[in-house]
């Protein structure tokens, strides 16, 4: 099998998935980060198709980057400025050639994730 990453994104404060929030994926090689892919989340908070599809994973160090901000703003969520979380990274290693899923479960003041499925 060869190795793919999806993500999606839940807004736990509303109860529903978050559309239109900008994600950049990043490879991480020491001190040096590498732009790799970006995407932007669809009505289901997911992504169209795998951010790091199965002809381009590689094992490694990554980073994901969602830019949570403009998509708080829009829901009226944001609070002042500046904003207490507006792009939100989140760094992982994939050591296998398999299915990661990353996610994240947003709010304005709080975000969490977990290897999903």
């Amino acid at each position: 099998m060869a190795g793919y990453l999806t993500t999606h994104v839940l807004d736990t404060a509303l109860g529903r998935p978050a559309e239109g929030i900008r994600i950049e994926l990043f490879r991480i090689s020491g001190a040096d980060r590498e732009s790799i892919a970006e995407a932007v989340t669809n009505s289901d908070g997911r992504t169209d198709a795998p951010i790091l599809p199965e002809n381009a994973f590689q094992t490694g160090s990554y980073e994901l980057v969602f830019h949570a901000g403009d998509y708080l703003r829009r829901t009226g969520q944001a609070g002042g400025e500046p904003l207490f979380l507006d792009a939100v990274p989140i760094r992982f290693g994939m050591a296998e050639p398999d299915h990661y899923h990353v996610p994240l479960l947003l709010s304005p003041y709080g975000y969490a994730t977990y290897r999903g499925s």
